[in-house]
């Protein structure tokens, strides 16, 4: 089983960027489809795209298409979300997540989840 620890998040102004990092531990990483979502309170947890095992292909939610890149380093057990024009309605905690389905666009098709990285958008 993998565990998942993100990083990266912060205060940004509108229109900035921001990278978030998601470090796996475990041997076993490259057997998961990594997932990305947000969440703000007293909303569901949103998917923002995922990218697959091995051959990077990625899928993204219409919400972030466009101007997120998720990306991976299976030799380094890492999960990236690049997201470029950030706005206020951006301001969520951005989890990352692992799981068994392609492309996984859903809360429930991810059994493993990080704590989550605040990112907060000023205008």
């Amino acid at each position: 089983q993998v565990q998942l620890v993100e990083s990266g998040g912060g205060l940004v102004q509108a229109g900035g960027s921001l990278r978030l990092s998601c470090a796996a531990s475990g041997r076993s990483f490259a057997m998961h489809v990594m997932g990305w979502f947000r969440q703000v309170p007293g909303k569901a947890r949103e998917f923002l795209g995922s990218i697959s095992r091995n051959d990077n292909k990625t899928y993204y939610a219409d919400s972030v298409k466009g101007r997120s890149t998720i990306s991976r380093d299976n030799a380094k057990n890492m999960a990236y979300l690049q997201m470029n024009g950030l706005q206020p309605g951006d301001t969520a905690v951005y989890y990352c997540a692992a799981g068994p389905y392609w492309p996984g666009a859903s809360v429930s098709a991810f059994d493993r989840w990080g704590q989550g990285t605040q990112v907060t958008v000023s205008s």
